[in-house]
């Protein structure tokens, strides 16, 4: 017990240090908001990642999918790395990076509206992003708090409120730049963790073989493959249909995702970029390939401790329970895993959710004149506002934490993936099909969470659906409604015609005639 309590006194000591240190460069909105975009290629990657891993992965998805599909979850974590981090940097990253630049945009929202020319779809977008981001992040405090009454038998609700205390000090205090340090930290602990972790575990099974081995012997409850023993270690598992509902939800989600995209804004050039790929997915392989190949054994630990009342599987208990076997000191990595991996998550959502709410709401709507001092102050003000507000959700969690991923994921992915993409790409997008996408990702989201009215029967496959429909509706709703101005949409691809002397080692020089 010293141990662990000396690791997290370290922990916490280096967080708060780091936002003391940052606050010196923390001088105004861009700064707050975006480390003035000079944030290079490791601290971008790093912070890309640990915001899209957090207890939510480890505890929630790696425990549920784990169990779900054995082995074969560990295509989410290839699915993640690959789509959801290396595509997601070649096809959104230079681009998000100069058209924001270009547009003066800090926000998701602030972008939605300068690119489609509509203060209307920028206070939407903000109002969509506000209300979504409150689940997301009530999970995130669910999956750790787990852990927390494992290694140290301390109440949820005590471990709810330390986390979102400590997280909203070095965020008020550095802002982005904190919040960045913080994840390369955090990244790095991450690696170190579950690379430990798994090898740990398996041991405890006798070794890889003997693991597989074993898990191959249970017989299947998936009404798929009913029965079936080596379903669990097979290629595709027991129900790949809805492992690929998994798979897009949890990669394709994260070019929808405010506080993911909002990384590339801050980049510093493109060599960053360049590099930032390579160490984003590099990442991504460890983490989430690791995650849920771990949680793919989680049925060698079906214990009564896994199980509810009425008998149902907990999910959430699953990896709390494997860890339980593993000596102290190693349990006390495993929190500072999971700690790094949730309060950088959160800091990141706190960060957009009120940057958003200051810049897009409260900016020229509520409040007409706002400097730039007045707005970090505000900022800060919201910080503490979203914290409090998503620890009173997480203290009476509807849901289990997959399911509160899947609707807010869903829903925000589902309304913003296809405007903002198809945005940097694609001149012939209208504002119309921008409400249309809006307007589909979140009543499929919303309808399908009450038993009435749902038409899917996994909130995981709604999201995903979401987030199709999104993809689908953009383009054929812009083929029939106003088209933009010219005008206006030769002043937001103008960006890219801009001419700039690059050294050769970046791009090839033009063959001379």
């Amino acid at each position: 017990m010293f141990v662990k309590i000396l690791l997290l006194v370290v922990f916490f000591a280096i967080m708060i240090g780091v936002g003391l240190y940052s606050r010196r460069t923390t001088t105004n909105v861009n700064d707050f908001v975006l480390g003035g975009r000079k944030v290079g290629p490791w601290l971008t990657a790093f912070a890309y990642g640990t915001s899209y891993f957090s207890a939510v992965v480890f505890v929630g998805y790696a425990g549920q999918f784990g169990y779900k599909y054995g082995i074969a979850a560990t295509w989410i974590g290839i699915g993640n790395a690959f789509i959801g981090s290396l595509l997601a940097w070649v096809v959104l990253g230079r681009r998000t990076r100069i058209m924001t630049k270009f547009l003066e945009a800090k926000t998701m929202p602030d972008f939605f509206g300068k690119r489609y020319h509509s203060k209307s779809l920028r206070i939407v977008a903000a109002v969509i992003s506000f209300v979504f981001l409150i689940p997301y992040t009530s999970s995130v405090y669910n999956g750790l708090s787990r852990l927390f009454e494992m290694a140290f038998n301390v109440p949820y609700a005590v471990c709810v409120m330390v986390m979102a205390a400590l997280t909203c000090i070095y965020v008020i205090l550095g802002g982005y730049m904190a919040t960045a340090i913080n994840d390369f930290i955090q990244g790095i602990i991450m690696v170190i963790g579950i690379c430990a972790v798994i090898v740990s575990i398996l041991n405890g099974q006798g070794g890889f073989y003997n693991a597989v081995a074993e898990l191959a012997k249970i017989p299947s409850d998936i009404p798929v493959t009913q029965g079936q023993s080596g379903a669990f270690t097979a290629f595709f598992g027991p129900d790949p249909i809805n492992l690929l509902g998994v798979v897009i939800l949890t990669s394709l989600g994260t070019w929808g995702l405010p506080q993911m995209v909002q990384k590339f804004y801050a980049i510093r050039d493109e060599k960053a970029v360049q590099t930032g790929t390579v160490i984003s997915t590099v990442f991504a392989v460890i983490i989430a390939c690791g995650c849920y190949f771990l949680g793919g054994f989680g049925r060698l630990f079906d214990t009564p401790a896994i199980h509810s009342a009425d008998g149902k599987v907990a999910y959430d208990a699953i990896v709390p329970s494997m860890l339980s076997t593993l000596p102290d000191l190693l349990i006390g990595v495993v929190i500072m895993l999971v700690l790094s991996a949730s309060m950088s998550t959160l800091a990141s959502l706190v960060l957009t959710s009120s940057s958003t709410l200051t810049i897009d709401l409260i900016k020229g709507n509520i409040v007409k004149e706002m400097d730039e001092k007045k707005q970090v102050v505000v900022m800060r003000i919201f910080l503490v506002f979203f914290i409090v507000l998503s620890v009173v959700v997480a203290l009476n969690p509807p849901t289990f934490i997959a399911q509160l991923m899947g609707i807010s994921w869903g829903a925000l992915a589902g309304a913003f993936l296809a405007p903002f993409l198809y945005g940097l790409y694609w001149k012939k997008v209208t504002r119309g099909a921008v409400w249309a996408s809006f307007a589909s990702g979140v009543l499929i989201t919303v309808i399908n969470m009450f038993p009435a009215t749902k038409f899917i029967q996994s909130p995981i496959n709604a999201g995903a659906a979401a987030m199709i429909a999104g993809l689908v509706v953009v383009p054929v709703v812009s083929l029939f409604t106003p088209k933009m101005e010219q005008g206006e949409i030769d002043f937001a691809f103008r960006c890219y015609d801009e001419k700039h002397m690059v050294e050769q080692k970046y791009a090839l020089p033009d063959e001379e005639k």
